[in-house]
């Protein structure tokens, strides 16, 4: 069975892209539902959602660390505001 440990709740990010406003969340749902979720917002409504199993970018042995999971909730919002200023949609 693995272990969980309580982590920051997540992210939110505003950006512009070439004069279109974005807001980026990015969310742990925690150990009954193990995702990172990120949701690309655009004029209130949603554009896209990115969700990622825990087990796909966590795993350490049987354990999900807090750094592990706080690490990986940042990687992935970085990511998806990297992609965006780069003009493309995750």
């Amino acid at each position: 069975m693995s272990r969980f440990v309580k982590v920051q709740k997540g992210f939110n990010s505003d950006i512009t892209v070439r004069g279109q406003k974005f807001h980026i969340q990015t969310e742990d749902w925690g150990q009954q539902n193990p995702f990172l979720v990120s949701r690309i917002f655009a004029n209130g409504a949603v554009l896209k959602t990115i969700k990622t199993p825990y087990d796909l970018v966590l795993r350490t042995g049987s354990v999900y660390s807090e750094q592990a999971i706080k690490q990986a909730l940042h990687r992935q919002h970085s990511t998806i505001i990297d992609t965006l200023m780069a003009g493309a949609m995750p």
